[in-house]
C-alpha cells in the first residue's frame, strides 16, 4: 500500500484533488471541500446579484437601457427562472451534464439565467469529455443566435450582440479545458508518483528476499561443513579411545570447536534475519581457509601462483565454495583424501577440490553444487563438478576471474 504525503491544506483544493486516492475512494462521489464550498456559495451570490440586476433592466421604463418585453409577467417569469437555475447550482457538481441538458432550452429567450447558466456550462467543460463540451459548445452556440433574435439589445446590432455570445462561448470554454487538462496533469503526476512509491517498496522487499535467502544459503554451508564434521569426529571417537585415548581427545575438542564455531555464525546470521542492531561478526576470508582445511582431518591445501588483493565477495565466495566442497567430500563421497588447490593465475583465481570418495551420490545430493554455481556466477566466474576420470572420486572446480 503507497502512502504519499497528505497536502498541508487539503481544504484548498478542489474535491476531485483533495480526496483519498484508493481505488475504493475513487469510485465514491468526491466530497465537497471547503474551498468548493467557497466557490459555490461566491457563484450562488453573483448569479441572484444578476438575477436581481437583470430584472431591474427589464422593468426600467427606458427603451435606451433594455428591450421591454411584450407582457410585463413575462419579467417575472424570467425573474423566477433566474432564481431557480441559481439553486440548481449547488446540485451541478453531482448532475453538470443532466442540469445542462434540462436548461438549455432556457438560453434561447431568459435573460435573467444568463450568469447561472454559463456557470453551469463552465462546470460540464471542466467536468465532462470533450466531445461532450464541444457538442454543448455547439448547441449554445446556435440557441446564443436565437437569443440574440428574441432579446435585442437596444445599442448593439443582432451581429454584434451575437458575436460577443460566441466570444463569451468560447473564451468559457477555453478556460474549462484549461482548468481540467490542469487537474487531469495533477492526478497524472499523483499516479506517476503512487507507481513509483509501490515499485520503491516492491524493490526493498525483493532486495530483502534476495538478502534473506543469501543468509539462508550461508546458514546451510555453515551447519552442513559443521554438522559434516562434528558427525565424522563423533563415529572416529569411540575407535580411538581404544586404540589411541590422546586422539580421542583430539577429536571431542574438534568437536566442541566446530559447534562453537557454527554457534557463533549462526547467532550472527539470525541476528541479521531478526534486524538486531548491534556488532556483527565479519565475513570468512581466504585468510582464515588454512583453518578451515586443517579442521578436517583427511584435507589438505595447495597454493600455487602469487596471492593478490580481491574483493571481499570473492574471498567470500572462495571461502563458501571450498567449505561445500569439503562437507560434500565427507558427508557424501566417504573420502579418505581431500585435495584442496588454490590457483592465483594473472586473469583469474581457480579453485579446485578433488577427494578420492567411492560414494555414488556426486558431490552433494542437496542444493551445495547449485549453491557453488551460484557464488561463483555471482562473481562473474563459473564452476563444474564431475567424477575424476579414470578413477574413483569427484572434482569441484571454481573459477572466479579478477576485475578488468
Amino acid at each position: 500500500m503507497t502512502s504519499l504525503a497528505v497536502p498541508e491544506h487539503p481544504w484548498l483544493l478542489p474535491g476531485a484533488l483533495a480526496g483519498a486516492v484508493s481505488p475504493e475512494a475513487a469510485a465514491r462521489r468526491p466530497r465537497r471541500t471547503t474551498r468548493d464550498w467557497a466557490v459555490d456559495t461566491l457563484a450562488f451570490l453573483i448569479s441572484l446579484l444578476w438575477v436581481l440586476f437583470a430584472t431591474a433592466d427589464a422593468l426600467s421604463p427606458d427603451p435606451a437601457i433594455t428591450t421591454p418585453l411584450p407582457h410585463d409577467w413575462m419579467t417575472g417569469v424570467d425573474a423566477l427562472i433566474g432564481l431557480v437555475c441559481c439553486g440548481l447550482l449547488w446540485l451541478r457538481r453531482r448532475w453538470p451534464l443532466g442540469l445542462m441538458v434540462a436548461t438549455t432550452p432556457l438560453t434561447l429567450f431568459s435573460m435573467a439565467s444568463a450568469i447561472p447558466l454559463v456557470i453551469l456550462y463552465f462546470t460540464v467543460v471542466v467536468h465532462r469529455r470533450t466531445a461532450v463540451a464541444v457538442a454543448v459548445t455547439g448547441v449554445g452556440l446556435v440557441t446564443n443566435m436565437v437569443f440574440s433574435w428574441l432579446r435585442p439589445d437596444p445599442n448593439m446590432s443582432y451581429w454584434v450582440t451575437a458575436s460577443w455570445g460566441v466570444v463569451i462561448s468560447l473564451a468559457v470554454l477555453a478556460w474549462g479545458m484549461f482548468v481540467r487538462a490542469r487537474r487531469q496533469l495533477i492526478v497524472s503526476l499523483r499516479d506517476r508518483a503512487e507507481r513509483a512509491e509501490a515499485e520503491q517498496q516492491l524493490r526493498v522487499a525483493q532486495a530483502r528476499h534476495l538478502e534473506r535467502t543469501r543468509i539462508a544459503r550461508e546458514m546451510h554451508d555453515v551447519l552442513a561443513h559443521a554438522v559434516s564434521l562434528m558427525i565424522v569426529q563423533a563415529e572416529a571417537g569411540p575407535v580411538a579411545v581404544r586404540t589411541a585415548p590422546d586422539r580421542a581427545e583430539a577429536a571431542f575438542d574438534a568437536i566442541a570447536a566446530a559447534g562453537r564455531d557454527a554457534m557463533v555464525q549462526l547467532r550472527g546470521m539470525l541476528g541479521l534475519l531478526r534486524s538486531e542492531p548491534g556488532p556483527r561478526s565479519p565475513q570468512p576470508t581466504l585468510a582464515q581457509l588454512r583453518t578451515l582445511v586443517d579442521g578436517v582431518p583427511v584435507a589438505g591445501l595447495r597454493v600455487t601462483g602469487e596471492p593478490r588483493p580481491v574483493s571481499a565477495d570473492v574471498e567470500l565466495a572462495a571461502y563458501r565454495i571450498v567449505q561445500e566442497a569439503l562437507t560434500n567430500a565427507v558427508k557424501h563421497a566417504a573420502a579418505s583424501t581431500v585435495d584442496v588447490h588454490l590457483d592465483w593465475s594473472p586473469e583469474a583465481l581457480t579453485v579446485t577440490v578433488t577427494d578420492d570418495g567411492a560414494g555414488t551420490g556426486g558431490p552433494g545430493g542437496g542444493h551445495g553444487l547449485v549453491g557453488i554455481r551460484e557464488r561463483a556466477t555471482a562473481c562473474g566466474g563459473t564452476a563444474r563438478a564431475e567424477a575424476v576420470v579414470g578413477g574413483r572420486g569427484f572434482t569441484v572446480e571454481a573459477r572466479l576471474p579478477f576485475p578488468a
